[in-house]
């Protein structure tokens, strides 16, 4: 509990330096290099704040709405980040955005909670039935909603893309909701297992309701503005360390993006709380993939280049393989630090191959 107030006070000097520095970095045309490291940090500031405000409300209305208001404010770093990129027209961040977001939930996130809470415990055992459900939609919203679209864009029209996209996203984003309903409503509780810490019901949030939705609020408004003038610094960004702009999109803006939910996926794990770690990475992925994504294609008919559902060969091929790897490793129900491991090595192995592109 110690190392967690030390952090939140390193999050609360970054916040109170980040923001004003920000501002007046952007007013008075200081260096984009130096400006990109301080807008990045800043969200990051930025992000713990809307972790921690999501997660007490995650206490008062319940595990299964509070998880969903983790995952929804977790994503709105990266959806932010995105929209701004569309207007401006970098579609091949926004793609790569998307496609890190995937990859860094499915192996980072979920790699590092199962390695660091895999060494505080040897076996940690989740509810096998919602990750089997949540793997389900992933091998829909990956394997068959990314897929048809980029063999069939080989076969058609520009204009037969777009509106083949725009079928799919409007698909992905009803089925999205179908799910919700299923889980939250017609079949809730029906496959619940007994909770391993029986302390749960005395958890208490760390903030009010009020006081975590004001805080949520204005740390959201704060993202959208500090995210706004991050889009603007990539181009120069990516000429000075001869980045890509894939590399920024698929490493960069998903680190920056995902590290919420990776802090809190970690700290639940070592609170042996490993059904929450997991329902954080894989229902992010699912968010992103079927309702984020679907919501920034349909977006795009808004601006000057509308953005078809296809994704690079690479980065499809790298989302399909950490689906698979996160299937073979999930789909038991129980973990340990060495699958947590092997998931993070897969997420090196391909930030490696990026930076080389």
């Amino acid at each position: 509990m110690k190392g967690r107030k030390d952090m939140n006070k390193v999050f609360f000097i970054i916040v109170l330096l980040g923001v004003p520095l920000s501002a007046a970095g952007t007013f008075l045309g200081w260096d984009s290099t130096w400006m990109f490291g301080v807008y990045s940090v800043t969200i990051l500031g930025l992000a713990s704040y809307i972790g921690r405000s999501t997660d007490s409300l995650s206490v008062i209305a319940g595990p299964r709405i509070g998880g969903l208001l983790s995952v929804t404010f977790g994503n709105a770093v990266e959806l932010t980040i995105s929209i701004f990129a569309l207007a401006a027209g970098y579609l091949h961040i926004v793609l790569a955005a998307m496609t890190g977001a995937v990859i860094s939930n499915l192996l980072l996130v979920a790699g590092s909670s199962f390695f660091i809470g895999g060494i505080k415990y040897k076996r940690q055992q989740f509810n096998i039935y919602d990750a089997r459900h949540n793997l389900g939609l992933l091998m829909f919203s990956v394997v068959v909603s990314f897929v048809f679209p980029f063999i069939f864009a080989e076969k058609i029209s520009d204009d037969e893309v777009l509106w083949l996209s725009a079928g799919i996203a409007i698909i992905m984003i009803l089925l999205y909701f179908a799910a919700l309903f299923f889980r939250l409503v017609t079949h809730r509780g029906v496959y619940a297992e007994k909770e391993e810490n029986g302390d749960k019901e005395h958890e208490t949030p760390e903030w009010g309701k009020w006081k975590s939705i004001i805080i949520l609020a204005t740390a959201a408004i704060a993202v959208a503005l500090v995210s706004d003038q991050l889009v603007d610094t990539f181009e120069d960004v990516a000429e000075s360390f001869g980045w890509s702009e894939v590399f920024i999109g698929i490493i960069i803006v998903a680190i920056i993006g995902n590290f919420a939910e990776n802090i809190a996926a970690i700290y639940m794990a070592l609170q042996n709380k490993i059904n929450v770690s997991v329902e954080i990475a894989v229902g992010s992925t699912l968010q992103i993939a079927m309702f984020v994504t679907p919501i920034l294609v349909l977006l795009s008919f808004m601006f000057a280049n509308p953005m078809p559902l296809v994704f690079p060969t690479e980065a499809l091929i790298s989302m399909l393989l950490s689906v698979f790897l996160a299937i073979m490793i999930i789909n038991d129900g129980d973990t340990n630090w060495f699958e947590g491991l092997t998931l993070m090595c897969a997420y090196i192995i391909i930030a490696i191959g990026f930076y080389f592109i």
